[in-house]
C-alpha cells in the first residue's frame, strides 16, 4: 500500500540521506578522502581545513564505507528509479496521441507505480542508513558483519519496472476485465440479452456494491492517499468518488456502453450517453435515482452544485476529455499530498511566502513532511506535462522547490510564470519580488554549499 514512511521524521536518518546523496560526499569519495567534522573547533576553521587528504581507516567511518569502496555498486538516485514510469506516462499522454486512444486506467497505474517506486526506494534507503547508524555502537566485528550483509542485499533501485504492489500493469488492467465479465454474468442471470445503458449501470452497481462490497470514502482532512490510487482501490475496495467514476468509465467501456463525465463544482460526475437523460433522475425502488447511485451522496447534498442538475441541464455540461480526467486525478493527488506534507504546520498555505516577503529567510521555511512533499512535487510535474500552459501549477511547483531549498529550480519555474503568462499585476509584482529574494538567497546558499547540496533528495 502507498504510505509515507514514518522514518522520514527521524533527524538522524534524514541527515544521513541528505549527506549520503550529496555531490559533496561523492566528490570526496572519488578522491579517497575523508570528511572530518572533529577538526572544526571554536575558531571556526575554513572549509579547506575540514578535509584530511590522507586516507583514513574506512572502518572508523562506516557511514562512508560504501562511498569509499570503489568496487561497491553505485546506488541510483530516486529520480533514476522513477524515470521508467515517468517515461511511460509521457508516452501515453503525448500530444501525438488521439485523446480517445489514451487509456485512463493505464495512465493512473503508471502514476501509482512511480509513486510506489519512490516510497519503496526511500523505505529501503532509510533501512540501510539505520543499519549503518547502528554500526557506530557495535564492536568492530559485528559492524563489519552487518555491513557485509547490507552490501549483499539487492540495490533498492533494482526493482521490476513492470511491478506494482506485486502485480504487473496488465494484471491490474485484468482486474477491470474481471469486473466487466462479472457484470455480463449478472445481466445474463437477469435474463437480459440486449440491454440499454441504464440496465448496464444497474448491473455494475450490483456487482460493485453488493457482490464485491466496494464503498466510497468521505473527503476529510485526514484523507488517506491510497484511496486516490486506482490499484489500491481495486485491492481494498474502498476509494474516493472520483476513482469510482473511473471504474464506471472503464468497466462500461469494456461492455460497449460509453460513459461521459464533467466537473460540476468540486465534484466529477459521470453518466451514460443516452437520448433520454431524464430517465437517469427517476427514483427507483431503492429510493434513489440511478444518477445518485452512480455519483454518490453529492447528488442529494443541497450544498453541492450536483443537487441542482436535471436531465436537461446535463446536456449543457462540458464533457471532460480523457486528458481532462487524468488532470483531475493529478490535481487530487497534489491536494492530498500537500495536505499531508503540511500537517506538521497546520494552516500552512502553499503560496504564503509570497505575502510574507518582509520576513523572508531560510530559517522561516515551515516544517513539512519530506516524502509527502516530494509526492506533491511529482504530481505537479506530471500535471504540468499534461497542461504546460497552466501557470498556477507552475507557480505551485516553483513554491514547492523553494520549500525543499532547491532555489535554482524555484527561480526557473517562477521566472517562466512572470515572463510567459499574462497574470494579474499584483500577483506578478509579488512573484518578481520573491524571485529577487530567491536570487540573493541562492547566492548565499551557493557558498560553500549550493542549493543542490542542501536540497532534500
Amino acid at each position: 500500500m502507498l504510505s509515507a514512511s514514518s522514518s522520514s521524521f527521524a533527524p538522524a536518518s534524514a541527515a544521513a540521506m541528505t549527506m549520503a546523496s550529496s555531490p559533496l560526499v561523492s566528490r570526496f569519495a572519488a578522491h579517497r578522502t575523508t570528511l572530518r567534522c572533529d577538526l572544526l573547533d571554536q575558531r571556526r576553521l575554513p572549509c579547506s581545513s575540514w578535509i584530511q587528504t590522507k586516507t583514513r581507516n574506512p572502518s572508523a567511518y562506516p557511514l562512508f564505507l560504501n562511498q569509499l569502496n570503489n568496487d561497491a555498486p553505485r546506488t541510483k538516485s530516486y529520480k533514476e528509479v522513477i524515470k521508467p514510469f515517468r517515461q511511460m506516462f509521457a508516452r501515453e499522454i503525448s500530444s501525438q496521441s488521439n485523446d480517445s486512444d489514451i487509456s485512463i486506467a493505464k495512465v493512473l497505474l503508471y502514476i501509482a507505480a512511480e509513486d510506489e517506486a519512490f516510497l519503496a526506494f526511500n523505505r529501503e534507503m532509510d533501512a540501510r542508513f539505520f543499519m549503518r547508524e547502528r554500526e557506530t555502537i557495535q564492536v568492530k566485528t559485528d559492524s563489519e558483519e552487518q555491513l557485509e550483509t547490507i552490501q549483499t542485499q539487492s540495490d533498492p533501485s533494482e526493482t521490476d519496472s513492470e511491478e506494482l504492489d506485486g502485480k504487473s500493469i496488465p494484471e491490474w488492467l485484468s482486474e477491470l476485465d474481471a469486473i466487466s465479465k462479472q457484470v455480463e454474468a449478472e445481466l445474463v442471470s437477469r435474463g437480459i440479452n440486449s440491454c440499454n445503458s441504464v440496465q448496464v449501470l444497474e448491473a455494475v452497481n450490483t456487482v460493485l456494491f453488493d457482490t464485491r462490497g466496494f464503498k466510497r470514502t468521505s473527503t476529510c482532512f485526514d484523507e488517506d492517499p491510497k484511496d486516490s490510487y486506482l490499484h489500491s482501490v481495486l485491492t481494498s475496495r474502498c476509494g474516493t468518488a472520483f476513482l469510482f467514476s473511473i471504474i464506471y468509465i472503464e468497466v462500461c467501456q469494456r461492455l460497449g456502453v460509453p460513459i461521459v463525465g464533467a466537473k460540476v463544482g468540486e465534484e466529477f460526475l459521470v453518466w451514460p450517453e443516452t437520448e433520454n437523460p431524464e430517465e437517469l433522475f427517476e427514483v427507483a425502488t431503492s429510493g434513489k435515482s440511478l444518477f445518485a447511485i452512480v455519483n454518490g451522496k453529492c447528488v442529494d447534498d443541497p450544498k453541492s452544485m450536483a443537487s441542482e442538475l436535471t436531465g436537461k441541464s446535463l446536456l449543457g455540461l462540458d464533457v471532460a476529455t480523457n486528458r481532462d480526467i487524468i488532470g483531475i486525478a493529478l490535481a487530487n493527488l497534489f491536494r492530498v499530498h500537500w495536505k499531508r506534507a503540511s500537517k506538521p504546520t497546520p494552516g500552512q498555505m502553499l503560496t504564503a511566502p509570497l505575502t510574507e516577503l518582509n520576513n523572508f529567510r531560510i530559517s522561516n521555511i515551515p516544517l513539512l513532511r519530506p516524502h509527502d512533499l516530494r509526492l506533491a512535487i511529482a504530481a505537479a510535474e506530471r500535471l504540468l506535462m499534461l497542461e504546460p500552459n497552466n501557470w498556477r501549477v507552475r507557480r505551485d511547483l516553483g513554491m514547492m522547490h523553494y520549500y525543499v531549498r532547491q532555489c535554482r529550480e524555484a527561480i526557473i519555474e517562477l521566472s517562466i510564470c512572470i515572463a510567459s503568462f499574462a497574470i494579474e499585476e499584483e500577483e506578478a509584482k509579488e512573484l518578481k519580488l520573491f524571485v529577487e529574494k530567491l536570487h540573493r538567497l541562492f547566492s548565499l546558499m551557493s557558498s560553500p554549499l549550493d542549493s543542490d547540496r542542501l536540497a532534500l533528495r
